[in-house]
């Protein structure tokens, strides 16, 4: 009687302690951000590009086949989520460390002795009894051990979220490379027929004797030119297949469906990016940063709560008896209960509890350079789409100017105004222009992709896509 009100006093007393004793945590530094009133060179409208839906925003319907397929069919995207289902389910561990460990145990056993000088003795025992064990939670570590399985579960979360995003963006921007190279393709084959053309007439002419040697032997070499870009282009457009083939989960294919560049369609003048605290809800890389903050901030109250002894309580009951007939007569309970912990550990569980709270200062200004870096991409995004519509812009003036030099030097050339040297430089000129025009528009495409996705666009689950 006196040992167990001895017991029940230690209890009560760590009990007291526990409730009133520091969690470990309070004096943590919090993150220290000072967000920008708005994003530079925008309004301070809160609608941003990332509200809309991405095959809203990619419209182009072999596109949204192949971003359907790749969060279909994408491995990485796949092992993101099964990574999410197992720190769901250890999550939910954590959670059932608060109830008491319950087990059975049912045995029946005959022990045989033979004693010197003694008869036999047979002692048969047979036993079925419970038992429960429970930990008290006294210093909080059961209960933190849980917030940091909720906080690594819910960054598991954002981070299968920031690759969606990345993704999409990843497969957009291998479409719009892979159409360009298309588009680039058909620019070299209508020049190579030009060259072939032209080099036919100064064969003639200098087979005729109407021009010198040296204007057929430049209309040679301006043929083989242009044909030799071909091989590879071919070579840089399959490559390109393969890379969305392996996005969508695939081997790699003989056709790709896809469509022209819309070289003549502009897009919008200006793109809503919204406020400085929605691109914080809407960014899942640095909703994750801030889920392994908390994780890093619960690791810290559980290595502050092992520094101290841990509370078990155990109940087992039962019966046991000699033989089945009076095993239910035979009842027995044994309760039991222990404080452990360390005396002496020569410092090692306040050097753990102090690195936890290295771990956590070096979560906290990962999470304020994840937050830094997401607005200097904004910022960067902004920008760059604004500079490529600029120069898309000058790109088609260039090509319009372009077109009417050729075609000028090549009338004057037939009128003997000019030498053929000036018309070849007229075609390159053009040439080069109109691979410009299409690289700018593609430029640009690319660049609202890249703003689409620093903007958080792209991570909401689509219903049927």
């Amino acid at each position: 009687m006196k040992r167990r009100n001895i017991i029940l006093s230690i209890v009560s007393a760590l009990v007291v302690l526990a409730g009133t004793s520091c969690s470990g945590v309070k004096n943590l530094q919090k993150p220290e951000l000072e967000l920008p009133a708005h994003i530079e060179g925008q309004t301070t409208d809160s609608l941003t590009l990332a509200d809309v839906d991405w095959w809203k925003v990619y419209s182009d319907s072999a596109l949204v086949y192949i971003i359907s397929e790749t969060l279909s069919h994408n491995r990485d995207l796949a092992a993101a989520g099964a990574t999410m289902e197992r720190l769901n389910e250890l999550y939910g561990l954590t959670a059932s460390n608060f109830f008491p460990t319950i087990g059975a145990n049912a045995y029946a056993n005959r022990e045989t002795n033979k004693y010197y000088h003694e008869n036999d003795i047979v002692d048969p025992e047979i036993g079925l009894n419970l038992t429960i064990r429970w930990e008290v939670d006294l210093w909080g570590g059961l209960r933190w051990a849980r917030k940091k399985g909720e906080a690594d579960f819910l960054a598991s979360v954002e981070n299968r979220r920031a690759l969606r995003i990345s993704l999409i963006a990843e497969a957009a921007t291998a479409y719009f490379n892979l159409i360009a190279l298309d588009n680039e393709l058909s620019i070299v084959r209508r020049t190579l027929y030009t060259r072939e053309e032209n080099l036919k007439k100064a064969k003639l002419r200098f087979e005729g004797g109407l021009t010198p040697e040296t204007v057929y032997r430049q209309a040679e070499v301006e043929y083989a030119t242009t044909a030799a870009l071909i091989p590879g282009l071919e070579r840089r457009i399959e490559v390109q297949k393969n890379a969305i083939t392996l996005l969508m989960g695939r081997f790699p294919a003989e056709e790709l469906k896809r469509n022209n560049l819309m070289l003549e369609e502009p897009l919008p003048e200006t793109i809503p990016v919204g406020l400085p605290s929605t691109l914080l809800q809407r960014r899942p890389d640095i909703r994750a940063a801030e889920s392994s903050l908390r994780s890093a901030l619960a690791a810290v109250g559980v290595a502050y709560a092992d520094r101290f002894p841990n509370l078990r309580i155990g109940l087992t009951g039962g019966a046991e008896d000699n033989d089945f007939a009076n095993l239910l007569r035979s009842p027995f309970s044994f309760v039991v209960g222990s404080i452990t912990g360390t005396i002496l550990d020569f410092g090692r569980n306040k050097r753990k509890y102090r690195a936890a709270i290295a771990a956590y200062d070096q979560s906290r200004y990962k999470y304020e350079q994840t937050v830094l870096n997401a607005f200097r991409e904004v910022d960067d995004a902004v920008v760059t789409f604004r500079n490529m519509r600029q120069t898309t812009a000058r790109r088609r003036d260039l090509l319009e100017a372009a077109r009417k030099y050729a075609n000028l030097a090549y009338a004057q050339y037939n009128m003997g105004v000019l030498n053929y040297i000036d018309v070849l430089d007229a075609q390159r000129r053009y040439f080069d222009a109109q691979v410009g025009v299409s690289n700018a528009v593609r430029d640009e495409y690319l660049a609202l992709v890249q703003l689409y996705k620093v903007l958080g666009g792209g991570w909401q689950d689509s219903a049927g896509r």
